[in-house]
């Protein structure tokens, strides 16, 4: 079984930059889904990392990013003289890097299955991303639950359900933790959020999420953050 401990080498790693040997660039933690994926699974693997932090809707912002790459997004992964953009192409390089660290599921039916089910949720669920939007910090109990948000949860409970009755219902998707499942860290948060009713078997799998400490350490530096996003904060009635 994996060991989910945060590793307390990689604590001190992301307490002293300096012994790092990749940089990632996310945006707030408390806003910024795309950033948390790549974050939580280099923190979940124990890969050694510095982070820097770029404000997000500031005026500055465009030109911060842009010091580490012309996507004009975050996250931004450096490893040396590679630089790495966009999530998945983030998530799939670690893995590439680190094939002891078993990123994706050893079956090769499963690692198909992680991997479609990564994809689809990087490209996909547009009406929850709009109506759902990610906030850790707020809570925003029934709200966003156009009828394309409400697909998008039932699709997503629908895969959650086909991996977890295979893997057991638990441990993670594929048993033990993967990228697929921190790639759907940041829609745990969601349904948190905006308390998602859910079936029994996936509300545990949620939990269970929110409680790696990988995740978790995330949720508790998001609520440590002082910057605000005004109309991230508020829901409009």
């Amino acid at each position: 079984m994996q060991n989910t401990e945060l590793d307390p080498i990689l604590s001190q790693v992301l307490g002293d930059p300096t012994k790092a040997g990749m940089k990632l660039v996310i945006g707030n933690k408390r806003y910024s889904s795309w950033s948390m994926r790549p974050w939580v699974a280099m923190a979940a693997f124990h890969i050694p990392f510095e982070e820097i932090k770029v404000r997000l809707r500031q005026p500055d912002t465009s030109s911060r990013i842009a010091d580490y790459s012309l996507s004009g997004r975050v996250p931004v992964l450096i490893d040396g003289e590679i630089t790495v953009w966009d999530s998945l192409a983030i998530c799939e390089y670690l893995a590439e890097q680190f094939p002891e660290k078993a990123m994706w599921p050893d079956n090769v039916m499963q690692r198909a299955m992680a991997r479609s089910m990564c994809a689809e949720m990087h490209s996909g669920f547009t009406d929850l991303r709009s109506a759902m939007w990610m906030n850790v910090c707020a809570r925003f109990p029934g709200r966003g639950r156009t009828a394309g948000a409400q697909a998008d949860i039932g699709r997503i409970s629908e895969m959650w359900e086909e991996c977890l009755s295979m893997s057991g219902a638990h441990g993670y998707l594929f048993g033990d933790f993967t990228l697929a499942d921190a790639y759907f860290a940041p829609v745990v948060t969601r349904f948190i959020t905006y308390d998602v009713s859910l079936a029994p078997v996936l509300q545990a799998y949620v939990e269970r999420v929110a409680a790696h400490p990988a995740v978790a350490r995330w949720i508790k530096e998001a609520h440590a953050e002082t910057d605000r996003i005004t109309e991230l904060d508020n829901y409009p009635d």
